[in-house]
C-alpha cells in the first residue's frame, strides 16, 4: 500500500491498495466521522473519500481542475449537514484554517456539534443561509464559499452570502441539484441556466463546471472566482 500527494492538490492524496482511493490525512487521528474507512500507512491516518457520498470528492474524480481550499483556508460551508464533506475539507485547512458552517436543520446540526467537538477549525451556525446578514456578526471575509443546499433559489442564496463575505479574486463554488431547480428541464440545460445568473452579475468569471455522474446522477458542480 502507497500513498501519493495529488499533483495540484495540497493535502489531497491518492492511496495505491489494489486500487486508487482518494483520501485526506486525518486531522483527529482514530475518529471516524462517519462510516469512513481509516488506513494507516507508515504511521499516518488517512481517511478514504467516497466520491458517493461527498460531491467534491465526485468532482475530483471526475477530473475537477480547480481546487480552492488550501492550508489555511477560510471558508463560508452553505448547507453543511452532518459535516461529511467539511471533515475532508477540515482535514485539508488543517488548524490554521476554519469553516464557518451553516445549517438551518436543527435534526442535523446535532450531529455536525459532535463533529466539531473534535474538529475546533468548524465552527458551526443555526441559521438560514437566506439570512445571511443574521450571522455577519460571526463570519468574517472568507477565501471560499461552497453552496449545497438544494434549493430552487440557491443562486440567488450563493450570490447574497457572496457579496457580504466572498473577497475579491475568492471562488464560490455551488452544488447544483438539477431536479430541485427545475425538473421539467433536462440537467444540462439546468447548470447553463445557473452559469447565466452569476455571470449575468458582472461579478464573477466562470473557472469550470464539472458533470457529477456517475456518482451524483443530475448534479453538477460549478465553480466561479469573484471579479
Amino acid at each position: 500500500m502507497r500513498v501519493k500527494e495529488d499533483e495540484n492538490f495540497k493535502n489531497v492524496y491518492w492511496i495505491l491498495d489494489g486500487k486508487k482511493l482518494l483520501a485526506t490525512r486525518n486531522l483527529t487521528p482514530g475518529i471516524k466521522v462517519y462510516d469512513e474507512t481509516l488506513k494507516e500507512v507508515q504511521g499516518v491516518e488517512y481517511r478514504i473519500w467516497n466520491p458517493r457520498r461527498s460531491k467534491l470528492a465526485a468532482a475530483i474524480y471526475n477530473g475537477l481542475k480547480n481546487f480552492p481550499f488550501k492550508r489555511g483556508s477560510r471558508i463560508l460551508y452553505l448547507g453543511i449537514a452532518s459535516g461529511t464533506t467539511a471533515s475532508h475539507i477540515s482535514d485539508i485547512i488543517e488548524e490554521s484554517g476554519v469553516i464557518f458552517g451553516v445549517e438551518v436543520a436543527h435534526w442535523v446540526m446535532r450531529d455536525l456539534l459532535r463533529v466539531a467537538e473534535h474538529r475546533k477549525n468548524i465552527v458551526p451556525i443555526l441559521e438560514s443561509a437566506r439570512r445571511p446578514y443574521s450571522y455577519s456578526w460571526l463570519v468574517t471575509e472568507v477565501d471560499t464559499i461552497y453552496e449545497d443546499v438544494a434549493q430552487p433559489d440557491q443562486v440567488d442564496i450563493l450570490l447574497k452570502n457572496a457579496d457580504l463575505f466572498l473577497k475579491s479574486g475568492g471562488v464560490a463554488v455551488i452544488a447544483v441539484k438539477a431536479s430541485s431547480i427545475d425538473v421539467t428541464l433536462p440537467p444540462k440545460k439546468i447548470y447553463k441556466r445557473v452559469e447565466r445568473e452569476v455571470l449575468g452579475t458582472g461579478k464573477y468569471e466562470l473557472l469550470e463546471s464539472i458533470d457529477l455522474s456517475p456518482y451524483d446522477p443530475k448534479h453538477a458542480m460549478i465553480l466561479f472566482r469573484k471579479k
